[in-house]
Formats: structure tokens, C-alpha cells, sequence
């Protein structure tokens, strides 16, 4: 594994470890995509550091189990938005 990458990987699950966030969220901050965060942390990370990859594990099944209630309450924010501009 090239050196950028081992560091782009450490680097992304430090930021995990931290904040808490989102495979999208991830991607977003470091300008990577969904494909390459979520690849980092389930097949490269591992081969780095097997205690930081079982943390970042929790964190990212956590996440999965709450994504339907934040997509929920994004389509409710979309149609309260909506209502609003009719009024």
C-alpha cells in the first residue's frame, strides 16, 4: 500500500473516531468518494491497525442502524420547507 494512502486511511479514521460521522460526511471533508471512504475503512484499515478498525466498525454500524431516521427527518424538513413557501 502506497504511503498517501496508509495516511489518507489514518487520517479518516481518526476523523471518525472523533466526530462520529458519516461515510457522506467523510467524503465530503477529505474530497473523496463514498467508495473510497467506506473501502479505506473496511479493507484498508484493517491491515493497519485491527483495534482502530474494530471502533471505527462500531461507529460505522451505528450509523447504518440510524440512517433511516435521519432520512426520515430530512423528507420531513423538505415538506415543512415547502409548506412554508405556499403560506
Amino acid at each position: 500500500m502506497q504511503d498517501y494512502i496508509e495516511q489518507r486511511v489514518l487520517e479518516i479514521s481518526s476523523y471518525i473516531l472523533e466526530t462520529g460521522a458519516t461515510v457522506r460526511q467523510v467524503a465530503k471533508v477529505f474530497g473523496v468518494s463514498k467508495s473510497t471512504v467506506h473501502k479505506d475503512l473496511t479493507e484498508r484499515l484493517p491491515y493497519i491497525n485491527r483495534y482502530i478498525a474494530r471502533e471505527v466498525k462500531m461507529i460505522l454500524e451505528k450509523n447504518k442502524a440510524e440512517r433511516h431516521i435521519r432520512g426520515g427527518e430530512a423528507t420531513r424538513r423538505k415538506y415543512l420547507a415547502r409548506e412554508k413557501k405556499k403560506d
